[in-house]
């Protein structure tokens, strides 16, 4: 099958670009060229931290579950020569950190044709997973204050979905201005920059609630940190999402006192990628490609594959007002 450009991480806190073989497609499977790769949250916990299963040094294209591409060879009944595809693997199976992938045509959503630039297709998947959290766990926000921890591209556009199903505030926070100006873009009423001098995400949810707490709150960040904090910025009764995945394999600590006296509904989810139908992938498409939602602004970074690790750097410490880093080959 010939030769490739991969990712590849060899060890915690490094990735390399590395010539390796292409697999060839097997029944069921389809091979395609990647145009672009986004770097998730997720793949910097892996690869920063060591937040991993993967055996080191991991398999080419390893971490990297957000892609879109053109399939060159199809043994997938539903997918043919030339169709774009945005490839949505399991993170745990993911290979999209290369060149190009083999993966199950059922993980693969077909892309229009032509029209929408594939590099804004590719933020439908980190946008189907949001879809589909909110799916999995329906909330009425309707005329409530909504609490949003983080505002990487899964809390962005958890900010604009809220937004969109009626939310009356939405309170946002993180440590990025280029991400808390496009979440202003998208909906967020109040946004707080956790590293200014005197901020205080608490006293501005008491204060913007009279001293309550909010009713809704989304945990997009994964840090103990903010997982602990979450339960401390909702009202009684309230609901939590614990969206992010944590920092760390270790058990995280909470105030349960705090959570059994709020009496609070928390819940976490993940799995998208196996929904029948990949259902929420597809309203993602949709979005994007009908202009409902304009996620150029997140396309700060495009690196090129051959310096891969320079682009989890740059993920990983924000530089240079990085909102999403992606790779392009």
């Amino acid at each position: 099958m010939g030769t490739m450009r991969a990712g590849r991480f060899v060890e915690v806190g490094r990735m390399v670009c590395e010539e390796a073989e292409v697999v060839a497609p097997g029944d069921g499977d389809v091979l395609v060229r990647t145009s672009f790769a986004s770097i998730c949250g997720t793949d910097l916990h892996t690869i920063c931290l060591g937040v991993t299963r993967a055996r080191l040094p991991a398999p080419p294209g390893y971490p990297g579950h957000e892609g879109v591409g053109e399939v060159v060879e199809s043994r997938h009944a539903d997918l043919a020569a030339g169709d774009r595809v945005l490839t949505v693997p399991n993170a745990f199976d993911g290979r999209c950190a290369a060149e190009y992938q083999t993966l199950p045509g059922s993980a693969c959503v077909k892309l229009p044709a032509d029209g929408v630039p594939l590099s804004h297709l590719l933020m439908a998947q980190q946008l189907g997973t949001v879809v589909f959290a909110l799916r999995r766990h329906p909330v009425d926000v309707t005329g409530r204050t909504v609490v949003i921890l983080g505002q990487g591209s899964a809390g962005a556009f958890f900010t604009w979905l809220l937004r969109r199903q009626g939310a009356a505030r939405i309170i946002v926070a993180d440590r990025s201005p280029a991400r808390l100006e496009y979440a202003r873009r998208l909906g967020a009423d109040v946004a707080v920059n956790v590293d200014e001098a005197g901020a205080d995400i608490r006293s501005v949810v008491r204060d913007a609630t009279g001293g309550r707490g909010a009713d809704y709150l989304v945990e997009a960040v994964g840090s103990k940190e903010t997982l602990l904090q979450s339960v401390d910025l909702v009202r009684p009764d309230a609901e939590v999402l614990w969206f992010g995945l944590p920092d760390s394999r270790q058990p995280v600590p909470i105030n349960f006192n705090a959570f059994f006296g709020k009496r609070l509904t928390a819940y976490s989810v993940y799995g998208a990628q196996d929904e029948p139908g990949l259902v929420s992938f597809r309203r993602a498409v949709d979005l994007i490609a009908g202009g409902e939602i304009d996620v150029a602004p997140l396309l700060s970074h495009l690196v090129p594959v051959e310096r891969i690790d320079e682009a989890v750097v740059i993920a990983h410490e924000r530089r240079d007002n990085a909102l999403k880093v992606s790779i392009r080959f």
